[in-house]
């Protein structure tokens, strides 16, 4: 079971269409569309195009009865050539093609005219039975044709040319067409779009519409974008009562995931009872609907806490791991000469402080060792030194931070090769797991990860698993930053449980603290609003605040800024200025604000396509075949017969139109997106309407993204209420107990 399976945020938001984007609530419609949804009865005809996953194809129909043509665009698989069906969508006009019909869910009508039958029986259903060999069958069998194929099938002998494994193969085929024809007029009317019906079909065939009745949650637990309000609500349409245990079995699997998506590994019994009252399930349900899922495997119970089982697997294996790693290893003259060659004096010529030093000692004496500190306290420095030392021991050093973009400032700071977790653990997209793991070790003697902030337990448990037992692992991080967006806090638990060593740097350096940028992000620390930097000056990290109330205003107030950068700073707007926002909704969100930047920074008049070239362009998702990643930024360079090709920093790669659902727009982006980044300047949009989102970790993590300079466009009271609110940042989880060895002696 996968995370996704059981709680789809699109699937399950109140009011969201079943099957739409991820985070939605309504659907925006495309200029040139007509916003009456409507239906008809169409025939495909042939397909223009189709998408390699088969999910975007342009297709030529008629409309049933006159024979009108028709062009459909949108998800169509499922609909083939020659078959009959009803389409529900919107008429839309576009630049080049005209007018078409973009599909938003459709039915299969299995053909009932003798042309139709023809059609669909020769259209390509069964290799080597073509329109000819089709219309024999039709003029033997006539309006009985699909009843006699899937029902007496051994009549199929009487058409000249159909002999054994060809009419086998046809009828196995029809009769399969007629099962999903009858699976997927079943899931329509029950309101799942395309792509929803299709994963449910591939997932349980012909037994679809049984399988929905007899358990709708079972769906939501197995097929990744069904959520728990998705199928209580077709669990309500087929009459399954509020208080019915499998409702109860799929709430609490639905809260525990969604505890997951907040972070958190496991969850109280007391935070359940509370979760699945607030779905409408009785609190009375809960202590033997838990005992049920624990005697099945699908939930497991730790004393009054319930974990997900991979989550649980994945805490206890990085758990044992670092106990395992904890211990002294007596240092040899070796090591000793190659200490004092190399932290005397830092890799760049600078004498390292005693607690630089220290972290570079405690490197080759211990198996594991976290090194954190905020902003100006020397962790690159220490970094290179670490680095520079095990080389000197002619030890394998290998560099790996969670993101593309943190492992390229790893690299740009040691002049060593850096990666990103997922490359050096080798991740195979058709296992779903990785290549490297305790079979199949990493060739390195010193692992060191950093921005370890972001690394969750799952990824830490990999990665963990991976590294020899007489190997070195170094975690560098800062914990002021906002958590992982998987379950688990490890840097935090790992520091927490004071039982894995630790070096702090807290020492701000003399030419750091000139920074106003470092001055600030520990002024946040504390709890203190940031400080601007005094009118006119000119330092090596500047912060600015810029006072604006009304939303209208914050806009305008941006655009001042953006324009006056470039001349006061020698930067570019585009490729050296980020934007960051707490949301992606809202007036001052990415959405709205990535609207109003690309007018201004790329005022191309006229689009190709769904950016312009010279667009700012981010990747949602990891992409392994393009090896483009969550988080990286690329710029459109051009766009040519539908393909759109966009520079990253690997390189350029290509995306057809149909491909193009994991790019956004990044002149503006989350403080989350942000993470693991850095850029020479930050503008960060803060107001009170992101109320929800105002804490101290997302203002800290979104000012320590810059080098150069911050300017803080918003109110202020609205940054001192950021620096003043802790946040949600403790996560429920039992990775430091386990460190130290609590649940040992419970157990």
């Amino acid at each position: 079971m996968t995370r996704d399976a059981r709680s789809d945020p699109s699937a399950d938001k109140p009011g969201a269409p079943p099957g739409g984007p991820r985070g939605s609530g309504t659907l925006a419609l495309p200029t040139g569309v007509d916003a009456r949804e409507e239906s008809f009865a169409a025939i495909v005809e042939d397909q223009r195009f189709v998408a390699k996953d088969g999910t975007f194809a342009v297709a030529n129909a008629r409309r049933a009865p006159r024979g009108k043509p028709v062009v459909l665009v949108g998800d169509l698989a499922g609909a083939r050539i020659g078959e009959k069906a009803q389409f529900r969508g919107r008429f839309e006009k576009h630049a080049v093609h005209g007018e078409r019909f973009r599909v938003s869910s459709f039915v299969p009508i299995l053909p009932s005219s003798r042309d139709g039958l023809a059609k669909f029986l020769g259209g390509g259903l069964v290799s080597g039975i073509g329109p000819r060999l089709a219309e024999r069958v039709v003029a033997r069998f006539g309006d009985r044709t699909l009843d006699v194929i899937t029902r007496e099938s051994a009549r199929l002998k009487e058409v000249p040319g159909l002999g054994g494994k060809k009419g086998l193969a046809l009828a196995e085929a029809v009769r399969e067409r007629r099962g999903e024809a009858d699976s997927l007029a079943f899931l329509h009317g029950l309101g799942l779009g395309p792509a929803l019906s299709r994963k449910l079909y591939a997932r349980f065939g012909a037994r679809t519409a049984t399988q929905l009745r007899e358990d709708p949650y079972l769906a939501a637990e197995e097929v990744p974008g069904i959520g728990f309000l998705t199928a209580d609500r077709i669990g309500k349409e087929i009459g399954i009562a509020p208080d019915d245990p499998r409702r109860a079995r799929g709430a609490l699997l639905y809260v525990l995931a969604r505890g997951a998506d907040d972070g958190h590994t496991c969850l109280p019994r007391e935070e359940l009872v509370r979760g699945v009252a607030s779905l409408g399930v009785p609190a009375s349900l809960v202590p033997r609907t838990l005992e049920a899922l624990a005697a099945d495997h699908q939930i497991v119970l730790e004393g009054d806490d319930a974990f997900l089982p991979e989550l649980h697997e994945a805490e206890e294996g990085l758990a044992q791991g670092l106990r395992a790693r904890v211990g002294h290893r007596k240092p040899s003259s070796k090591v000793r000469a190659a200490l004092e060659a190399h932290t005397a004096k830092g890799a760049g010529g600078v004498a390292l402080a005693d607690r630089q030093r220290e972290a570079v000692e405690r490197s080759t004496e211990v198996g594991v060792l976290v090194l954190t500190g905020g902003p100006g306290t020397g962790k690159t420095t220490t970094l290179r030194a670490i680095v520079a030392v095990h080389e000197a021991l002619e030890r394998r050093v290998l560099l790996a931070a969670p993101t593309g973009r943190a492992a390229k400032r790893m690299s740009e700071a040691t002049g060593r090769e850096a990666k990103t977790i997922h490359r050096v653990l080798e991740w195979n997209p058709g296992t779903a797991d990785f290549v490297r793991g305790e079979d199949h070790p990493l060739d390195a003697d010193v692992v060191i990860v950093d921005e370890a902030s972001m690394l969750d337990v799952r990824l830490g448990a990999a990665l963990e698993r991976a590294i020899h037992r007489d190997a070195t692992l170094v975690l560098v991080g800062d914990i002021d930053q906002l958590p992982p967006v998987g379950a688990g806090h490890v840097l935090r638990e790992v520091i927490g449980s004071e039982v894995v060593p630790v070096v702090r740097l807290e020492r701000v350096f003399r030419q750091a603290e000139e920074s106003a940028i470092v001055r600030g992000a520990h002024a946040i620390a504390s709890g203190q609003a940031p400080s601007s930097s005094p009118r006119g000056h000119k330092g090596p990290g500047e912060l600015f605040v810029v006072e604006a109330h009304e939303p209208e205003r914050v806009v305008e107030k941006l655009r001042e800024v953006l324009r006056r950068i470039p001349p006061a700073y020698e930067l570019d707007p585009v490729r050296d200025v980020q934007v960051l926002t707490p949301m992606r909704k809202g007036p001052l969100g990415t959405d709205a604000l990535n609207a109003m930047l690309q007018e201004e920074l790329v005022p191309t008049p006229s689009k190709r396509g769904r950016f312009r070239v010279g667009d700012k362009v981010m990747q949602t998702a990891n992409d392994y075949e393009r090896e483009v990643w969550n988080g990286d930024i690329g710029w459109v360079r051009r766009v040519v017969d539908g393909v759109t090709y966009v520079d990253f920093d690997v390189g350029e790669t290509s995306y057809r139109d149909d491909e193009l659902d994991g790019l956004v727009l990044a002149y503006a982006a989350t403080v989350h997106k942000s993470q693991g980044s850095e850029f020479p300047a930050i503008v960060l949009v803060l107001h009170g309407s992101h109320h929800v989102m105002l804490a101290r970790p997302l203002l800290y993590t979104a000012i320590t993204r810059a080098r150069r300079l911050v300017v803080i466009v918003g109110e202020p009271s609205a940054i001192a209420r950021a620096a003043r609110n802790v946040g949600s940042t403790r996560v429920q989880g039992r990775l430091a107990r386990r460190l130290r060895g609590e649940l040992d002696a419970e157990g």
